[in-house]
């Protein structure tokens, strides 16, 4: 039997019940079984998850602030049904790609891992002085409140730029244009420190380098933290990144789940060990050799989706 969210299939929530004989189901999803003398129930999912299905899901979908897709919306859709022999044969050659991101994505997990590792290390189980970030930064800063758009001088960050696994994302941007003591407390170079100091408890406190030449501004949900010469940037990052680090990034933040706020004052007080330069710059050598498979693995992965999406637009479009 196939399960939805029908105010989330829009997003891909929609799943075949293929691992148990029987399971319950939160009434929060529609629940629904296909003739499989017509049609293979893995199909229809995957049919519904490709951007042909998207697409059709958001025609049919009603709504306002939230889209919601009705079951009997949902049997207007069409879907053009080749034979079974056929629907398998293509299945299969799906299945085959996400194995293979699945594979990519299990080597980035593993290099970010291994990372961390070292970093323990090196630096956690070792005696070095302990810092905190207030002492070793020569500027704070929190983004600007300013509205952005389309249009602009300066690509404009947002909290959901900074990804969980401590990298920046530019798949989606706005931009801005600011000038005066305005620009220059929310520009962003290479070597900051970028902190999310507000979203949900369990995302609060991401943390990333700004790794672009290019100079960015950044929105008020993000605070710029430049470090003097004792510290390099990709180390702190590190740490910041470390998962007893996140857990206690959690425990300070205030506010509701969906809306945990770490201020400036407490991002300024957090306390890290301080090895010498040369022992970090050791670190962030390590560093780069890893981003360097990892870029490789990534880069696979954005192949293997492009062949995904375009089997899958030959598949279900029209």
């Amino acid at each position: 039997m196939i399960a939805y969210n029908p105010s989330r299939i829009n997003v891909g929530s929609v799943a075949l019940q293929d691992k148990a004989d029987e399971v319950v189901v939160s009434p929060l999803y529609v629940v629904f079984s296909v003739d499989e003398t017509k049609v293979l129930p893995d199909y229809i999912v995957r049919f519904l998850r490709s951007k042909p299905g998207l697409a059709q899901i958001a025609f049919q979908s009603i709504g306002t602030v939230r889209n919601n897709l009705k079951f009997k919306a949902l049997g207007e859709i069409s879907i053009s049904l080749p034979p079974l022999i056929e629907q398998k044969t293509r299945l299969v050659a799906l299945a085959s790609i996400e194995f293979q991101i699945r594979r990519c994505t299990e080597i980035i997990e593993k290099l970010d891992s291994l990372v961390k590792s070292r970093f323990v290390e090196m630096f956690l189980n070792a005696e070095y002085p302990i810092t905190t970030i207030g002492e070793c930064a020569k500027d704070i800063h929190y983004g600007t409140s300013e509205k952005a758009s389309s249009e602009g001088k300066y690509i404009y960050l947002r909290m959901n730029n900074i990804k969980d696994d401590g990298f920046l994302d530019l798949c989606d941007v706005k931009r801005i244009t600011l000038d005066g003591k305005a620009l220059e407390n929310c520009l962003v170079r290479k070597g900051d420190l970028l902190f999310n100091r507000t979203n949900s408890r369990d995302k609060v406190g991401k943390t990333c380098v700004f790794p672009f030449d290019e100079e960015m501004i950044i929105a008020g949900y993000i605070i710029r933290v430049r470090l003097d010469e004792r510290v390099n940037s990709v180390y702190l990052s590190a740490f910041m990144n470390l998962g007893v680090t996140k857990r206690f990034l959690r425990s300070i933040a205030k506010g509701a789940v969906h809306q945990a706020n770490i201020n400036a004052k407490q991002l300024a007080s957090i306390e890290f060990p301080l090895p010498p330069i040369e022992v970090q710059e050791s670190f962030v050598d390590f560093v780069r050799q890893v981003d360097k498979s990892r870029f490789v693995a990534q880069q696979q992965i954005e192949k293997l989706q492009l062949l995904y999406d375009s089997l899958a637009q030959e598949y279900f479009g029209d």
